[in-house]
């Protein structure tokens, strides 16, 4: 080829020449001069997925891949940290974020936490101290993510767990992380694949069921992927730590409900700075009206015990859970049978899960004490006391508030009344005794139980003992063959009345005056 002159390769316009050599100057000096983490618009787009091209200009949320987001709480102007105000016997220290125009977030929080810290110590006698601390899991598209990490020590072990809620700035909800899935079922979907994803590791498959108190921490990691955490503890020994799973996102994505997926976007996205600029209209608490999922309900609103054609009756057990309770909660799934099971603390204590299991399953679970005193001999501190260990217990393991209780041997008076009516729980005796604390003979226990049956009546037994398993599988099966509604006793009573007791569910001008024997 020829090579060409050098005045040949020269512009023809000089002036233009200056102007395009000025242009790519500066471009090399803004690229020079940009902070490494800034990206460009078409570069933030590209970094995630679910960004359209009219988000371009969205960071890129932060954090892990099997951790929640994260977001600077220097990108909440005026946030400010808040300590619990707590009284108690052990040492508690528990802040919390309060940020501008967002007082039903901080009132949840306050209200929510205490709660925490308070069943803490009810439920363990040897509680030391209870730490709790803070940090934003999202901000943005009028949603706030707290997550709370807390630290509880006691006589035996310290353990770290956490807890995540979402706060909707327009209407001054707080929501409980289990709203983020569509419904109790899509919930039991997620609890499956939960059992699958974790199979690999300490946690333990028979701990884990669709109920909310377990999937109190879910969220999303940068790319969208859903999270779930869980307490060390709380699915696993204290030594395995905190047990994750981690959904891809379009897994998780028929599961979401139109809250989850508004969260997934909020925590997919990074903050620059995000206010809240009004509060909301009307006084709000921070109490959210939608049923959660996982929080389940005693009472089957497509059975009425009020027509005595129902046939309702309402089988009860006292003292467990047992080593023999899985098999007999087995007979009740196979009849589509409820029951009301009043639990004892101790029980609870050495069979944590199958208290889970009772209540996922939407059987009742009412207090029976403790440690099976006779409520009448002691104190009004400590039969309250008493009380509120079991009730303390019974809400860490399923989030559930029991509102009914039944006195050990039946025997109460006017003390106990005032008790139980100060911590709502109704008293609940019963109309038919089997006596199978005394008869240990499956066959004694299945003649009494069914022939006491009758529409209203309230059957007393203990699943303690493997012989009232036997029978219970018998009484489950027959009443199922004579047309019994075996239901829970609050789907008996309807509303019971704190501090009141309650001998069957006939309508009042029918009950028999007098208290049972007292013989359990």
């Amino acid at each position: 080829m020829k090579q060409q002159d050098r005045q040949t390769m020269a512009p023809d316009q000089p002036l233009l020449t200056v102007a395009i050599a000025m242009v790519v100057l500066l471009g090399l000096v803004l690229s020079a001069s940009r902070p490494p983490g800034l990206l460009e618009d078409s570069a933030l787009a590209d970094s995630d997925g679910a960004q359209s091209a009219e988000d371009g200009d969205r960071l890129p949320a932060t954090g892990e891949f099997d951790q929640l987001t994260t977001v600077s709480p220097d990108a909440v102007p005026g946030t400010e940290e808040v300590t619990l105000a707590y009284e108690g016997g052990a040492d508690v220290s528990v802040t919390y974020p309060s940020i501008p125009n967002a007082g039903p977030l901080s009132d949840f929080l306050d209200r929510t936490l205490t709660a925490q810290v308070h069943a803490f110590e009810a439920a363990n006698p040897g509680a030391r101290a209870f730490l709790g601390e803070w940090g934003l899991t999202a901000a943005e598209d009028g949603i706030v993510g707290v997550r709370m990490t807390t630290t509880e020590t006691d006589s035996e072990e310290t353990r770290e767990g956490h807890s995540t809620y979402w706060y909707e700035v327009d209407t001054g909800a707080v929501h409980g992380s289990s709203h983020l899935l569509a419904g109790q079922a899509e919930l039991a979907e997620l609890n499956e694949r939960v059992r699958e994803a974790v199979s690999d590791t300490d946690a333990a498959p028979s701990a884990l069921y669709p109920i909310s108190a377990l999937y109190d921490s879910v969220g999303f990691n940068p790319d969208g992927d859903l999270v779930v955490e869980f307490d060390a503890g709380q699915v696993a020994p204290v030594s395995a730590g905190r047990v994750h799973a981690v959904l891809p996102r379009d897994e998780a994505e028929s599961l979401l409900s139109d809250l989850g997926l508004r969260v997934r976007e909020a925590a997919t996205t990074g903050v620059r700075e995000f206010t809240v600029s009004d509060a909301p209209e009307a006084e709000k608490d921070g109490s959210s009206s939608q049923a959660a999922p996982g929080v389940l309900s005693p009472r089957d609103d497509s059975v009425d015990c009020s027509d005595p054609a129902a046939k309702c009756v309402a089988l009860t057990y006292d003292d467990g859970p047992g080593g023999g309770t899985p098999e007999l909660l087995d007979a009740l799934a196979a009849h589509d049978a409820k029951a009301t099971f009043f639990v004892t603390g101790l029980p609870v204590v050495e069979h944590p899960w199958v208290v889970r299991r009772t209540y996922a399953e939407g059987h009742e679970v009412a207090n029976h004490t403790l440690d099976h005193p006779n409520l009448t001999e002691l104190s009004k501190g400590a039969a309250r006391k008493n009380l509120e260990a079991t009730q303390a217990l019974v809400y860490r393991e399923t989030g559930y508030t029991m509102d009914l209780m039944r006195p050990p041997y039946g025997a109460t008076d006017g003390q106990v009344a005032e008790v139980t009516a100060e911590l709502g729980l109704a008293q609940i005796l019963w109309s038919a005794d089997t006596n199978d604390w005394r008869d240990r003979k499956a066959s004694v226990v299945r003649k009494r139980a069914l022939g006491d049956a009758e529409h209203g009546a309230i059957i007393l037994m203990h699943d303690i003992h493997p012989t009232t398993i036997d029978a219970s599988i018998d009484i489950i099966r027959e009443l199922d063959e004579r047309g019994y509604s075996m239901v829970t006793v609050s789907q008996l009573l309807g509303t019971a009345e704190p501090g009141r007791t309650y001998v069957d569910g006939l309508p009042e001008e029918e009950s028999e005056e007098g208290a049972p024997d007292g013989s359990e």
